[in-house]
């Protein structure tokens, strides 16, 4: 897994204190939301200027990070 800490940051200060990519104020949130709509990388990439390849490959790694230990139950549908 790639290790997200050196491109990931969370600071009260910028963006209410939700997680972004450091030196942006691309948060993690976004960066997901608009993967699960469908963007691709070079999508990402053409849209947003100062998001890099291994910033969002460091989303991913910090989104897979938070859910271990989690618990997950079945949605009755």
């Amino acid at each position: 897994m790639v290790d997200y800490t050196e491109k990931i940051e969370v600071n009260p200060k910028i963006m209410l204190g939700k997680p972004v990519i450091k030196g942006t104020r691309l948060t993690v949130e976004m960066v997901l939301e608009e993967m699960s709509a469908g963007k691709t990388v070079k999508d990402l990439l053409a849209a947003h200027p100062r998001l890099s390849k291994e910033g969002i490959y460091a989303v991913l790694a910090f989104a897979a990070d938070s859910l271990k230990g989690e618990r997950y139950y079945k949605i009755a549908v």
